[in-house]
């Protein structure tokens, strides 16, 4: 057990002689010709576990961060909090941080101001959801709203625009959370792509994973999909593997566990 926390620890990558955490990141998310991980991180300690735990990457979750603040996911977080968090992820491990942005604390000028701050902080993505503000969670209830997708594909626009390539740029899609139906979800996927996503996010609250694998065939690989299985956790990977349409040129699918450190640690 000694010598494989050592190995772990040898393969940690050196951001002094690697590629910046964007570019390490978007190995994973458009490149990886392997089903990828990231492991929920929701302070220092947690992305330290994470790391030592070799892992290739962590998700910042807007969940998890707000319960060990002491607040509801519901934006009661200021965006600041969440920057300040983000920036104890990213100085306690040397991996890639994608970071969940909620729809990014308001209009397009919260979105830029938002990825702006992360980018300083030293994140390496963010993913920004189609969710009106303040957001509601997406597993409870069944009030859901969702922003206009013009609106929405003009956030994207304005955080891309002022970040470029320094973020990986991840569109999550609420749309079968709220009960919009798969072809809703495609039509927003094709928008926010056109708005300059980097890959989509898309969420469902089904205890199986049969929508998710029936938005990989409609969405026919257009873009990566990330993945956040929070419900529907008992479907193994080997599931997504075997999936033909998570399969293409820029990779499978990668992997995000929403709340798995946080749970753990209560």
């Amino acid at each position: 057990m000694h010598d494989q926390s050592q190995s772990v620890l040898a393969k940690v990558p050196d951001r002094t002689t690697d590629s910046s955490p964007s570019s390490m990141l978007r190995v994973q998310v458009c490149s990886s010709s392997e089903l990828s991980f990231l492991m929920e991180a929701h302070d220092g300690l947690s992305a330290a576990i994470a790391e030592r735990a070799g892992f290739k990457g962590l998700w910042a979750s807007g969940l998890s961060i707000a319960c060990s603040l002491g607040y509801r996911d519901a934006n009661e977080a200021s965006w600041s909090q969440l920057v300040d968090v983000v920036e104890r992820i990213v100085d306690s491990a040397q991996l890639p941080v994608l970071v969940d942005g909620d729809g990014g604390f308001g209009n397009f000028n919260n979105a830029r101001l938002l990825a702006r701050k992360l980018r300083q902080r030293g994140a390496a993505g963010i993913a920004l959801e189609d969710s009106c503000f303040p957001k509601a969670n997406s597993l409870i209830g069944d009030q859901h709203p969702l922003a206009d997708p013009d609106e929405f594909s003009g956030r994207l626009r304005a955080v891309k625009d002022t970040v470029a390539e320094d973020l990986v740029l991840v569109a999550r899609i609420e749309a079968l959370i709220a009960g919009h139906g798969m072809d809703e979800a495609i039509s927003r996927a094709h928008a926010y792509a056109d708005a300059g996503a980097d890959a989509i996010l898309i969420h469902s609250r089904r205890s199986a994973a049969d929508e998710i694998l029936a938005f990989a065939r409609a969405w026919q690989n257009r873009l990566p999909v990330v993945i956040v299985p929070t419900k529907y956790y008992r479907t193994p990977v080997s599931a997504y593997r075997k999936a033909p349409h998570f399969h293409s040129d820029m990779g499978q699918p990668l992997h995000a566990s929403c709340n798995s450190s946080h749970t753990a640690s209560l």
